[in-house]
């Protein structure tokens, strides 16, 4: 058996040193919401321990509903974390009336002369349906990581012990079967203070980490490939094409006469015309196939598995796309056309051979008009 008044001692201080660990980590991490609400949810239960640990030393009655009250909303504060860090748009609706009616029974219960056992019993009846909604949230996502699974399965283990210390309170009169339940959920509390406090501050770093990926990666106006992550994964693609003997093809991409849309139009009218042509390529490509912009108005697209003849086909379907296309802005609404230069790399080439000759059918399709598609000449003849 456990010292049920020393663990509380122990949990209480954990939570509140987590809570204010997660103070320390939020100064110099970019704001998050969701972890502002995970630190004032471990203070939170932290205080709730600390006074359930202080009640009987003191004999203050009232020491039991705060307990429970704290208990509630720290929780709620939980569910709420949850729900912010994973995008949730309509929690409140559902969070903030059950908190406040859960608050309420215990207001109730405790004014009418409920004993501490019967309000603890109650408190954790609550706490169980927040923990299992918590686990709800974290197992039901497809493609959730190991570690969220993880927290999931603790917050699991935790809903299910709390609410079998629940119903051996409101329904045994054996005080044995009551303490071992109670023993259980305690054990399980350590075990979620534990992982789920690390392993919140792990998701919060996780997400940073991936958008400091995702900026970097990721052309900010357009939102495509950037030149450094499109060059990367061209060379991939290359080398997976080339070993699983496998075509693959290339575009080099240009809009029309850009700099006169600059020029007539002014800059920002430009950057219209950029995201434009991203909208409506991202429309047009298959799931398979890869866009970047290099530069400026220059953009390069690859096509696993694609014969000539399959890219020359998408290659002029993007170009009938953009040609179709409105630019709308605050001044007068135009249209654009591209330049497309294609070509499939040959076996052993070098991606930057690739592109040259790529480059080089795009000049073609320049001199020869614009608004057309022009297939490079194979890697022999390019010079």
């Amino acid at each position: 058996m456990i010292d049920i008044q020393s663990f509380l001692l122990a949990l209480g201080m954990g939570n509140v040193g987590f809570a204010i660990l997660m103070a320390g980590y939020m100064r110099g991490a970019s704001p998050s919401a969701g972890l502002q609400l995970w630190m004032w949810a471990r203070l939170g239960i932290g205080f709730s321990q600390l006074v359930g640990w202080a009640r009987p030393l003191l004999g203050a009655p009232v020491l039991g509903s705060l307990e429970g009250l704290g208990w509630i909303l720290a929780v709620a504060l939980e569910m709420a974390a949850y729900c912010v860090f994973f995008g949730f748009t309509r929690w409140g609706r559902i969070l903030f009336p059950v908190t406040g009616l859960s608050c309420l029974v215990v207001i109730a219960a405790s004014a009418r002369g409920a004993s501490h056992a019967q309000l603890s019993a109650m408190v954790a009846c609550v706490v169980a349906l927040f923990a299992a909604a918590m686990a709800w949230i974290l197992l039901r996502r497809r493609h959730a990581s190991l570690l969220q699974r993880i927290i999931g399965v603790n917050d699991a283990l935790f809903a299910l012990s709390v609410a079998a210390w629940a119903s051996s309170a409101l329904q045994s009169n054996v005080v044995p079967d009551a303490r071992a339940a109670q023993e259980a959920a305690y054990l399980t509390g350590y075990l979620l203070m534990i992982v789920n406090g690390f392993g919140f501050l792990l998701l919060c770093k996780q997400k940073d980490d991936s958008r400091m990926a995702h900026l970097a990666s990721v052309d900010c106006l357009t939102g495509l490939l950037n030149r450094h992550a499109f060059l990367e994964r061209a060379e991939s693609a290359r080398v997976a094409a080339q070993r699983q003997r496998q075509p693959l093809a290339l575009m080099m991409i240009d809009i029309d006469h850009f700099k006169a849309i600059n020029d007539r139009w002014g800059h920002a009218s430009g950057d219209d015309a950029l995201v434009v042509f991203a909208q409506t390529a991202r429309q047009v490509m298959r799931g398979h196939e890869t866009i970047g912009r290099l530069g400026g108005e220059e953009f390069a697209m690859m096509l696993p598995a694609a014969s000539l003849e399959e890219a020359v086909q998408a290659a002029q379907r993007l170009r009938l796309a953009i040609r179709a296309a409105t630019v709308i802005t605050s001044g007068p609404s135009y249209t654009m056309t591209v330049s497309i230069g294609v070509v499939v790399l040959d076996p052993n080439e070098g991606l930057s051979d690739a592109l040259a000759r790529a480059d080089h059918a795009l000049y073609s399709a320049k001199r020869e008009g614009r608004d057309r598609v022009e297939v490079g000449d194979p890697m022999q003849r390019c010079a």
